[in-house]
């Protein structure tokens, strides 16, 4: 196991609209926004929308049951599809409303409030979470609603919370504030190089008109797949 991290600092975050400097809390968006945003999600839970292609993903580059953190999880759908696939997964949300929803419908006790600044070696242990991960997934745009200088400490937190070849996978929108560009200079700041980047989920190619990327960073080191072939048979000359 890696050396345990000193206590993080504040992660300063901002809403993307604003370019005034950073403030050390979550600006979080109206209530009845939220609320609205929980409630729609939620009707996509219920008329059978695919809300875990992200999680099939993971599944994917994940060796058999893996710790798994969701930062930003959300209504929790990825965290519930890679615990049926036998990972330990957990999510963390800063928005209540989302994650009664998540309760409502998951089990309450794979998530906690907690937002992306307040991640420490410390605060894991004390919300009875994992303080290593095989793999650490940000998705939906989570990265445009911090500052460069938080999505830095974000990578380089993540980074602390690894095993060593961890992978920490990041979607988000490429046009947005904390876009590829953005997520590699953090990413060479906190030591994670870019192992591949998608446009989507289902491995398509990145290019200059892509909207969406899906980007592998990976600690430096080798992640130990556990036992069995994973897959590969390799036949004998």
């Amino acid at each position: 196991m890696a050396a345990r991290m000193p206590q993080r600092r504040g992660i300063a975050l901002r809403t993307p609209s604003v370019a005034t400097s950073p403030v050390s809390l979550m600006l979080m968006m109206p209530s009845a926004d939220l609320d609205s945003y929980a409630k729609k999600m939620r009707q996509l839970v219920d008329q059978g929308m695919d809300l875990e292609v992200d999680a099939r993903f993971i599944d994917m580059l994940a060796p058999r049951n893996s710790r798994i953190l969701d930062i930003g999880c959300g209504i929790g759908s990825a965290v519930s599809a890679l615990r049926r696939s036998g990972h330990q997964a957990y999510g963390i949300d800063p928005t209540r409303a989302v994650l009664d929803v998540a309760a409502d419908i998951f089990d309450r006790g794979w998530y906690r409030r907690l937002p992306v600044e307040e991640l420490s070696d410390e605060r894991l242990c004390h919300e009875g979470l994992p303080d290593r991960y095989e793999v650490i997934l940000m998705s939906g745009n989570v990265p445009a609603f911090l500052s460069n200088e938080a999505l830095q400490e974000a990578f380089r937190s993540v980074c602390g919370f690894l095993v060593d070849g961890g992978l920490f996978v990041v979607g988000t929108t490429v046009e947005a504030r904390g876009g590829p560009k953005t997520q590699d200079a953090a990413a060479g700041f906190a030591g994670l190089p870019l192992l591949n980047r998608f446009s989507d989920w289902h491995l398509g190619a990145f290019d200059k008109d892509s909207g969406w990327s899906v980007s592998v960073y990976a600690k430096p080191g080798a992640l130990n797949t556990g036992t069995g072939p994973d897959g590969i048979f390799i036949l004998k000359r």
